[in-house]
């Protein structure tokens, strides 16, 4: 008989799913089966939607030999670190990821991701022992494109990642970014509307009206202030009242200021002509600043906290040759 004690990182989950994830080789067939026959949670039987609580004594009617076979050891690479931290604490890590580099895995990309490199690091401090949390991983709480550069947010802990996220689906975490536009941008822009995705082109499209809910399209919301307004080209502070995938490049284009040098949904004329200026050559866009609102304990420390992160290095050469001068200081890779 195996004998396991949920731990704080394991707490608030169903008996099934964290058995999915103990035993990551067993078919989901079995689990239910060792759930009806060969599993006690404090000494009674429990159904597979058991919600599990820290301290719980799950009895696991199995032997070692079998353990082993249905188990999968977590092994994550060594990979090389990209990101920078901007915040960190016992619960929470947010770093600013580079270009190019994505969060998650693909199908053509598995090892070298921002998710590997902080998991790598993480164990490398001892924040994350994966020989004891069997079922929990520090995860992201957001994501961002593979091309944008910036903050991202990490739970160390599970409820911590709960409470984060629940904060992101709320809108209590403010996210601003920064991005140059083309055009000369003088006043604040509030824009509303609805986005509507084309999955074929993966292109996405602005619809202005947003009073009829039987429109096509997701509401979106974007607040943007100008930082500086050029003859030709502005540079933006972004913020997402809503998050949308494409929300910012779609919304501004929609506005008649698209992103330099986008190739979706930026200006082919304004892109070819900034061929021969500088050595750029898709959208520029970073998320520099995090807002969090008030937070529930056990995070009530974060509660109004701003995490920022400056622009990459390829920003001052960008804004050296489009404004003669920085306009946003860059930080260091």
């Amino acid at each position: 008989m195996i004998k396991i004690t949920v731990s704080p990182n394991e707490d608030k989950q169903r008996l099934d799913r964290f058995l999915r994830k103990y035993l990551k080789a067993a078919p989901l067939s079995l689990i239910y089966r060792l759930i009806r026959k060969d599993v006690k949670v404090n000494g009674l039987r429990a159904e597979r939607d058991y919600m599990l609580a820290a301290g719980d004594l799950i009895e696991l009617y199995i032997d070692e030999g079998q353990l082993e076979a249905l188990s999968k050891k977590k092994e994550y690479p060594t990979v090389h670190r990209q990101f920078t931290i901007a915040y960190e604490d016992e619960d929470v890590l947010a770093v600013s990821k580079p270009f190019g580099l994505l969060v998650h895995g693909d199908a053509e990309e598995k090892k070298h991701t921002l998710a590997n490199q902080v998991i790598d690091y993480l164990i490398g401090t001892g924040s994350y022992v994966p020989r004891i949390e069997r079922t929990f991983v520090p995860s992201p709480v957001h994501r961002l494109d593979r091309n944008t550069t910036g903050l991202v947010l990490f739970g160390k802990n599970a409820e911590a990642l709960r409470v984060l996220s629940a904060l992101m689906r709320e809108g209590a975490v403010r996210r601003f970014y920064t991005t140059i536009v083309t055009g000369s941008l003088n006043e604040e822009l509030h824009l509303t509307g609805r986005l509507h995705k084309d999955r074929r082109s993966n292109i996405s499209s602005v619809i202005d009206r947003i009073d009829d809910e039987h429109l096509n399209g997701k509401h979106i919301e974007t607040i943007v202030r100008p930082l500086y307004a050029g003859k030709m080209y502005s540079v933006v502070e972004v913020e997402l009242v809503t998050g949308r995938s494409h929300q910012i490049r779609a919304h501004l284009q929609s506005a008649g200021y698209p992103l330099i040098c986008d190739r979706k949904y930026g200006s082919p004329v304004q892109n070819a002509a900034l061929k021969g200026k500088i050595d750029w050559q898709t959208q520029l866009l970073h998320a520099g600043r995090l807002v969090i609102g008030d937070v529930p304990v056990p995070l009530e420390h974060l509660s109004g906290i701003e995490i920022t992160a400056p622009v990459p290095p390829h920003w001052k050469d960008i804004q050296l040759a489009l404004f003669d001068k920085e306009i946003v200081p860059h930080g260091n890779e």
